[in-house]
């Protein structure tokens, strides 16, 4: 029953992270412009769409692939290098992102990391490079002993949640500016509410609700990866025949 519950679940996150990017690309594509490479406007628009996509929906993947039951059982590694994958292409996009919004920025002589956006955004990005490489280096190469692992990896996972958290964060703060800069000049405020403001706050909302689902999932006891001679229920499993 668990199991099923969680693949509707994951199924469900799919659609929702699904519509979070697909909502992200219709916003600047239809209010800003679209997109291009090439220093201008338009490569700041693909900011929000690499940041969602990366930090928020492909690291959410990332960090639900223990939960799957087939993880549960055989050998780990292969979880572990989807695992650390996942992750690093979700990096990959997130640092794209950071080329594109700062390019735009230097390009026009607007300052850097001024904002409590920028400060979340940046913030998380450490983060997330330090997690990704501590991961790579304790729980994927074999040097690492078991003892050093039992003792990281609630950090590891603490900082996960934490990571997915300050992106989340990050985007509704990084919504919020860009309609405050590109509503102040229009026809109408942001206070009366125009069609790009309830379009992109409710792409806001879309994010905070598939964060909180992931966060709930990683959190739900049922649907984490058993320890070592544990079954999910938490009973001891015999090794041997009595």
């Amino acid at each position: 029953m668990a199991a099923g519950w969680f693949y509707l679940s994951v199924l469900a996150l799919s659609a929702l992270g699904l519509m979070c990017i697909l909502f992200t690309v219709y916003w600047m594509q239809n209010w800003h412009g679209g997109f291009a490479w090439d220093g201008t406007i338009s490569m700041f628009n693909c900011h929000p769409v690499l940041m969602v996509a990366g930090m928020v929906v492909l690291y959410s993947a990332a960090s639900l692939v223990y939960r799957l039951p087939q993880s549960w059982v055989g050998p780990k590694l292969p979880w572990k290098i989807a695992h650390a994958s996942l992750h690093l292409v979700a990096f990959i996009l997130t640092v794209l992102g950071l080329v594109a919004v700062f390019t735009y920025h230097n390009n026009h002589k607007i300052a850097n990391l001024y904002s409590l956006h920028s400060w979340l955004g940046i913030t998380a990005v450490f983060l997330f490079a330090c997690q990704w490489f501590l991961g790579f280096a304790v729980f994927l190469l074999p040097w690492a002993s078991l003892w050093l692992r039992s003792l990281l990896k609630p950090v590891h996972v603490f900082f996960g949640a934490s990571i997915l958290s300050l992106a989340i964060a990050s985007v509704i703060s990084g919504i919020n500016e860009k309609l405050f800069f590109s509503l102040k000049n229009g026809t109408k405020p942001y206070s009366s509410l125009p069609g790009e403001a309830v379009f992109a706050n409710s792409t806001g909302l879309l994010v905070v609700i598939f964060g909180l689902l992931v966060l709930y999932i990683l959190q739900a006891s049922s649907w984490k990866r058993p320890e070592v001679g544990m079954t999910t229920e938490g009973q001891p499993l015999l090794h041997e025949r009595e």
